[in-house]
């Protein structure tokens, strides 16, 4: 159907949740055409074999997840590394990319750095950012990983190593980590108990790469609340001795070792000082754009835009159907959008609100003081008032349409 319709370099992901379609695509020759890439959520660093044989590219199409405190980015250096050592993917995406949504909503800091108050414009710069820049800073699209072994492997003492190369193969990126365990667990999935300790380690540079002279290093060392922690450091050059290049490394670093010279630490202004979310508060949505989102409402289900009515910005769910489940409020098909802080407690609350009779729906509602979101929702306690303007009749419920008063 998307080439078809002309989208012939749209390719797809499947199947976005284990390896299990692997099986599938190594006996369905139309699968396997359709399929361009196999990723997985949260692997783990490990694929599978039948994963490999497909000779698919590989992706952790769903990683991290995990707080961005120093732990979270020890989880994530390790993990950058080994969803290649181990599992060949040569993508981790992190879910998410910036923590920005209501506490205590689930997976509440669990993104590579936090800003969560557009009110305010708080927001914090956390270690899996500079942990993400020994990569990305020293890497580009079109870029390939050396082969096991030959640049790419796991270090004697624990730990492990990815060396990627420029497509003219003139330029040379070699990253290491030697995170501990108790220091780069995830969230998810569980992780074996395993020891690093402090070693010494050689490289041998041959082919295109034996005429580099030197290396340029990056460092980083997380202190985890003991001691001061050090992030994207650059430190004096590697010297290349005849094609060698040698080196100790304690544990809990992350180094980098270069010919691109171009890395730098970035700046950004400070940061301002969190608030509270504002009271009074009003919108009437006309400082927005056409389709676009209201910045201090948070989605949970449903799908919600602005949108023009009668000369009138309004925010509008968009959803006429229900889609696929994914948890269980997505069951209830009912939309719900959040605002505010779930410290208030002596609050009023007035909304306008239109039923059009254009879709399906019979009812809208207004809640207060709701402590949970997300899959969790349908669990959430709170003040909810329900209107029926076909039926002329309302309800109140303490839950979200479980417990009535």
């Amino acid at each position: 159907m998307l080439d078809a319709a002309g989208f012939n370099n749209t390719m797809i992901l499947g199947s976005d949740n284990h390896w299990d379609i692997a099986d599938d695509i190594l006996k369905d020759p139309d699968l396997a055409k359709a399929v361009s890439v196999i990723g997985a959520h949260f692997p783990g660093t490990f694929s599978t074999d039948s994963a490999v044989k497909t000779n698919k590219t590989l992706w952790a199409s769903a990683d991290y997840s995990t707080f961005n405190d120093e732990v979270g980015g020890g989880c994530w250096a390790r993990i950058l590394n080994q969803n290649y050592v181990n599992g060949l993917m040569t993508a981790t995406v992190s879910w998410n990319l910036i923590a920005s949504y209501y506490f205590p909503l689930p997976f509440y800091e669990q993104g590579l750095m936090t800003a969560m108050e557009p009110w305010s414009g708080h927001y914090e710069v956390k270690s899996p950012i500079w942990i993400t820049a020994h990569t990305t800073q020293f890497t580009d699209i079109g870029w390939d990983y050396l082969h096991h072994d030959h640049g790419v492997g796991l270090l004697d003492n624990g730990g492990s190593y990815v060396a990627l190369t420029s497509p003219d193969r003139k330029q040379l990126t070699i990253v290491i980590e030697t995170m501990t365990h108790d220091h780069s667990i995830c969230i998810r999935p569980g992780l074996p108990s395993y020891q690093v300790r402090p070693q010494s380690f050689s490289f041998q540079l041959n082919g295109s790469y034996a005429n580099i002279k030197q290396l340029n290093v990056w460092h980083s060392k997380p202190g985890f609340y003991l001691k001061n922690s050090t992030f994207f450091i650059k430190e004096t050059p590697l010297q290349v001795v005849n094609g060698m290049v040698s080196l100790d490394v304690g544990v809990d670093e992350v180094i980098t070792l270069t010919t691109v010279d171009t890395g730098v630490k970035g700046s950004y202004p400070e940061s301002p000082i969190s608030k509270s979310f504002p009271l009074p508060y009003t919108e009437d949505f006309e400082g927005y754009d056409i389709n676009g989102d209201a910045y201090n409402l948070a989605q949970q289900t449903g799908a919600f835009e602005v949108v023009d009515h009668n000369g009138n910005k309004v925010l509008q769910q968009m959803v006429l159907s229900q889609p696929v489940i994914n948890c269980g409020v997505d069951s209830f098909n009912t939309s719900l959008n959040l605002v505010g802080s779930y410290d208030w407690t002596d609050i009023s609350i007035s909304i306008d609100v239109l039923v059009s009779g254009v879709n399906t729906t019979d009812g809208v509602y207004v809640g207060a003081r709701i402590n949970l979101g997300g899959c969790r929702a349908p669990k959430a306690l709170g003040l909810y008032f329900y209107l029926y303007p076909k039926e002329g009749r309302f309800s109140v419920f303490e839950g979200f349409g479980k417990f009535s008063f």
